[in-house]
């Protein structure tokens, strides 16, 4: 097979000693980077350009299907694979919503993650027999269609400036009490932020925040 680069993401300094011995076997393949969250994940694979990513599901900051999203919209040509222990129907929704090619159970990653990184590399999604018993074929066709995006409308220059403190950790009411106007116009202003980008949580605010320059990443 073809050389390719691989990014590895996890927590667990154990587990990536564990993906690199099993990549080594491939002497074609190289290890090009390594993090242990998921904010470092995006950022290095968006620096580095790996042919495939292989993110950890549960990781601080970000877990993999977040920044398995993120890595779809900023490099789509990456290649990402998840990692997980949990074989729900709902982690694999997840997992391939996201954007994401491959779902490996970490119980199964000497037999399958070889086999997952060739079918991806190749531009095909990977997922072992198992899964279509937990998830009607149909089901995971619909979930691997990709997702037409809509263009959030701009955000006013007060949007912006309420988007940066929330995103730095601050409640509604720190935010309205530093900027001087009422808690409700705050939670106002939030409502209007999370309608026009279609932001559904703190965590997908701080994302587009740390991708559209609007906080630095630490």
């Amino acid at each position: 097979m073809a050389e390719l680069k691989i990014l590895i993401a996890d927590d667990h300094d154990l587990i990536r000693r564990g993906l690199r011995g099993l990549l080594a076997t491939q002497s074609e393949w190289q290890v090009v980077g390594e993090v242990s969250n998921g904010i470092d994940a995006i950022e290095m694979a968006v620096r580095l350009r790996p042919d495939i990513a292989i993110l950890d599901f549960s990781m601080p900051q970000l877990n993999g299907p977040a920044a398995a999203a993120q890595i779809a919209e900023m490099a789509p040509e990456i290649r990402v694979i998840v990692l997980t222990m949990h074989d729900s129907e709902q982690v694999i929704r997840e997992v391939l919503q996201a954007g994401a090619h491959g779902f490996v159970l970490k119980s199964d990653a000497d037999r399958d993650l070889v086999a997952a990184i060739e079918a991806v590399a190749r531009n095909r999604h990977f997922f072992a027999d198992w899964v279509s018993e937990l998830v009607p074929m149909e089901c995971l066709t619909r979930c691997i269609t990709p997702k037409i995006k809509r263009t959030g409308t701009s955000l006013t220059e007060r949007e912006r400036e309420i988007m940066r403190l929330l995103a730095h950790g601050m409640t509604s009411k720190a935010a309205a009490i530093q900027l001087q106007i009422s808690m409700r116009t705050v939670e106002s202003h939030r409502i209007n932020i999370s309608r026009k980008l279609g932001l559904g949580s703190i965590a997908d605010l701080v994302r587009y925040a740390i991708r559209n320059g609007i906080i630095a990443r630490n």
